[in-house]
């Protein structure tokens, strides 16, 4: 049986929201430094470099993504306008938006989201 490889980057965007139907004081606007982790799989080195992608193109990619939510107020954020941007939301937008932009030989394995180093929520699909 063929290995893999896995790779996991981490990123940072920051941002103001708040969580509708709470009923507590994380339903008044709030801000996070918002932490990102996204690991990605594949079997297949670039036969030159031998590496599966370069981390500095997959965090180039993450950033893109996540242009889309810094310095933002998320409940303005056109998918945020009905659901809440809790993190498991937000892990969810940043899977989506990132799964389409990656190389045909990297896949998406999950997005975690963290609003403190404590807690964090975890997306994938399979």
């Amino acid at each position: 049986m063929p290995g893999k490889w896995k790779l996991t980057i981490t990123q940072e965007f920051s941002a103001s929201h708040q969580l509708r139907n709470y009923c507590g004081k994380c339903e008044n606007m709030h801000g996070h430094n918002f932490g990102v982790e996204v690991v990605v799989e594949g079997d297949t080195l670039d036969p030159k470099v031998q590496y599966l992608v370069d981390f500095k193109e997959l965090k180039q990619r993450t950033k893109a993504v996540l242009e889309k939510l810094d310095h933002k107020h998320l409940n303005e954020v056109e998918c945020f306008t009905e659901i809440n941007p809790s993190s498991e939301n937000l892990a969810m937008f940043i899977y989506r938006n990132l799964k389409g932009t990656l190389p045909e030989n990297v896949s998406l394995v999950e997005v975690s989201v963290s609003e403190k180093n404590s807690s964090k929520a975890t997306y994938w699909e399979e």
